[in-house]
């Protein structure tokens, strides 16, 4: 049972993106004070504005969607209960990001999937990467076909990939996150991109023929 599920408010589908985007920038410092104040609308606008983005974020890390629910969920109370912790240095969306992979971190961490955070299958990684080269597959791909992907992958190259490629975080980061060495992080990627290109390339293939 979760605590709140993601319906859209009515008066919402009749606005458009950036009138809606525009009321949220408007109304966000009172929103968070709002939730600061436990005021259960407030929380309710601030996880229901959340939700898509930050479950595609969870999506990516974990093998399913429930799992991926969980993730987000657990994440979002630590939003809830850190919000007076917020300084308004950088982007909201970006403070409520580093909480959402954190806590996938932490998921990994606690159900001791870093216990396998070293692949030695030799059938992985064997074909050759080149980022410039491969560049252009992902042309041929969209977004969730991507995600299908990348939520094939292991947990350890998942992990590390998404960590590296689409979070920002450095080898030196990956490893003190995962408990991993710098050179188990930079093979997992190595791996995990060359698993991807096989995936992509057999997609191609597929739509090709």
């Amino acid at each position: 049972m979760y605590f709140f599920e993601a319906t859209k408010p009515t008066y919402l589908r009749f606005l458009n993106s950036r009138t809606k985007l525009l009321l949220h920038m408007l109304n966000q410092d009172l929103i968070i004070q709002g939730c600061i104040n436990g005021d259960r609308r407030a929380q309710q606008s601030l996880y229901e504005h959340f939700y898509g983005k930050m479950m595609v974020v969870c999506m990516r890390y974990a093998n399913c969607k429930d799992e991926a629910l969980d993730m987000f969920q657990e994440a979002f109370i630590k939003v809830f209960k850190n919000l007076h912790k917020y300084g308004k240095q950088g982007s909201f969306e970006g403070w409520v990001r580093r909480i959402m992979v954190n806590t996938c971190i932490d998921h990994i961490r606690k159900n001791k999937i870093n216990n396998q955070m070293v692949e030695l299958d030799n059938n992985h990684g064997s074909i050759e990467v080149d980022d410039e080269k491969d560049a252009g597959i992902l042309e041929h791909v969209n977004f969730s076909d991507l995600l299908n992907m990348v939520q094939h992958l292991s947990p350890a190259y998942r992990s590390v990939f998404n960590l590296y490629i689409v979070d920002g975080f450095t080898h030196q980061e990956i490893s003190e996150a995962l408990g991993i060495s710098v050179g188990t992080s930079k093979s997992n990627l190595a791996k995990a991109k060359g698993n991807l290109k096989k995936m992509l390339l057999k997609k191609i293939e597929k739509m090709a023929g």
